[in-house]
């Protein structure tokens, strides 16, 4: 199981300094992936935490990748339905030609009301926009071209797609996943609540005649308790799931490698 880490593109955290001594610490530390966020349009009443600051996520992956040399770079998850889908195609693909195909790729419908509304999105409709723009993602890295709208294009650059985890609960996330081929990019509360989703997911995919895409999983360790949070990677790790996303709450970046320091030595305990 790959061990990988949050990293806040939110809030006060979200500076140029903490961010970039953030990842390259990541990386120095042998963690396979460090992955952000997607909010766009945060109302002041819902900005705890955050003060309504994000930084777009494939934007600052982008810069990511040309401060970092190895250490993959995820998004989990990206919003499908707050951006037209051959803009992001371009996006992803330019990330991921530029950084090296080190971009993990996770992807979801989005919930929050307010946003949909300040894009003049209709999020009723957001599932269906989600499919379309899976399909169209898939078109775009499958051949150099493509056709939009009645017209054919050239997408170039076309490098290898990056992996694709679907976000989202069970079961709608899951039968998405199995439709696209892709994985799953669940949060998940404890090993035993993700067990028994990972049972979904085998179920529904043997119905649809598949096999379960990998699974990558979101979730929080209690590292103040170091057996405890050795215990919980061995249990996550014995679900076979592909990569475990750990996630950081932090203040200062003093604090963010502090954390990143206990996280290695439980892994480096194993």
């Amino acid at each position: 199981m790959k061990l990988a880490v949050t990293l806040r593109n939110m809030g006060p955290q979200s500076t140029r300094e903490i961010m970039l001594a953030g990842a390259r610490r990541a990386e120095s530390l042998g963690f396979e992936s460090v992955w952000i966020t997607d909010h766009i349009a945060i109302t002041p009443d819902d900005s705890e935490g955050s003060d309504g600051r994000y930084t777009d996520p494939l934007t600052t992956l982008a810069w990511l990748a040309g401060a970092t040399t190895s250490i993959k770079l995820g998004v989990g998850v990206l919003v499908v339905p707050y951006r037209p889908p051959l803009p992001t195609a371009k996006a992803i693909a330019t990330v991921q030609e530029l950084s090296g195909n080190r971009l993990l790729l996770g992807l979801g419908v989005g919930w929050m009301d307010a946003e949909f509304r300040a894009l003049g999105l209709n999020r009723h409709l957001r599932g269906r926009q989600t499919d379309a723009a899976l399909e169209f993602l898939e078109m775009c890295f499958s051949s150099d071209r493509v056709t939009s709208n009645g017209q054919e294009f050239l997408f170039r650059p076309r490098p290898a797609p990056p992996p694709i985890y679907i976000g989202g609960r069970a079961p709608h996330a899951l039968r998405r996943a199995i439709r696209f081929g892709h994985g799953w990019l669940p949060m998940a509360r404890d090993p035993e609540s993700l067990g028994r989703d990972l049972k979904t997911y085998g179920v529904l995919a043997r119905e649809a005649g598949k096999q379960p895409g990998p699974v990558t999983a979101l979730a929080g360790l209690p590292l103040d308790a170091p057996d405890r949070a050795r215990a919980a990677i061995s249990a996550y790790e014995a679900l076979g799931i592909e990569r475990l996303v750990c996630a950081a709450r932090y203040r200062t970046l003093e604090e963010y490698e502090s954390w990143l320091g206990m996280l290695a030595a439980l892994r480096s305990d194993d």
